[in-house]
């Protein structure tokens, strides 16, 4: 099996490394997030292990951006941000499984090994809720059949609210997958886009899909 192994701390990456090597499987190693995306979308590999927070592009988003490009390798991720939260923002953002550090290495080689025997599920292309459909192969929407104009960065945002549809996404998480800020810019931009896409997913519609949520931040609903 091929193997690629993005993580950014040497020691770590040496010792994930052996390990997997040992297991029989071919390794190659990126310390780099964006490093290790153009490796995994220069495909060849049976699966990817890759850490959560790198160095130029974080894990999450990575992810999110190889399966919106079609990529369906699967993809553990690795982190020490592991409760419920970000674990289910890691699956939902395309990840098809999460391990928390600590961990045992008998453990992370039986969940590459799972992941490895599961390859043929196949990749996540269309996203649904409610009437809006969301094809990310062909990068369109339609809502109710009736197709949307969208900008790139308002399409990202509406892929992000799709994937984690009934569950309110803050400010904070908006920033990091949408916009790759690990800072607040002090700026209304998301704002902006949150009353552009719902001008165009919501107004010329009888169900709201798109809510704020005060306090919050906000939730797509079906």
């Amino acid at each position: 099996m091929r193997v690629l192994l993005v993580e950014d701390d040497p020691d770590m990456a040496e010792s994930l490394r052996a390990s997997l090597a040992a297991d029989s499987h071919e390794v190659d190693h990126a310390n780099d997030g964006g490093i290790g995306e153009q490796m995994a979308l220069e495909g060849g590999y049976d699966v990817i292990v890759l850490d959560r927070m790198l160095p130029t592009k974080q894990g999450v988003a990575i992810v999110r951006d190889l399966r919106g490009r079609g990529v369906s390798t699967p993809v553990l991720i690795l982190s020490a941000l592991h409760d419920e939260d970000h674990r289910i923002e890691g699956l939902n953002a395309g990840a098809n499984d999460y391990l928390g550090k600590p961990f045992s290495t008998r453990e992370l080689l039986a969940r590459v090994r799972a992941l490895w025997h599961g390859r043929d599920l196949g990749p996540q292309t269309k996203l649904t809720v409610g009437g809006l459909e969301m094809d990310l192969l062909a990068r369109t929407v339609r809502r109710d059949g009736k197709k949307l104009d969208l900008q790139p960065r308002e399409f990202r945002l509406l892929e992000y609210l799709m994937r984690n549809a009934g569950q309110t996404v803050t400010r904070k998480m908006l920033l990091e997958n949408v916009w790759d800020y690990h800072f607040d810019p002090q700026t209304n931009v998301i704002d902006v886009h949150i009353s552009r896409l719902r001008s165009k997913i919501d107004r010329d519609f009888g169900q709201t899909l798109l809510h704020t949520v005060r306090g919050s931040g906000y939730r797509l609903d079906g």
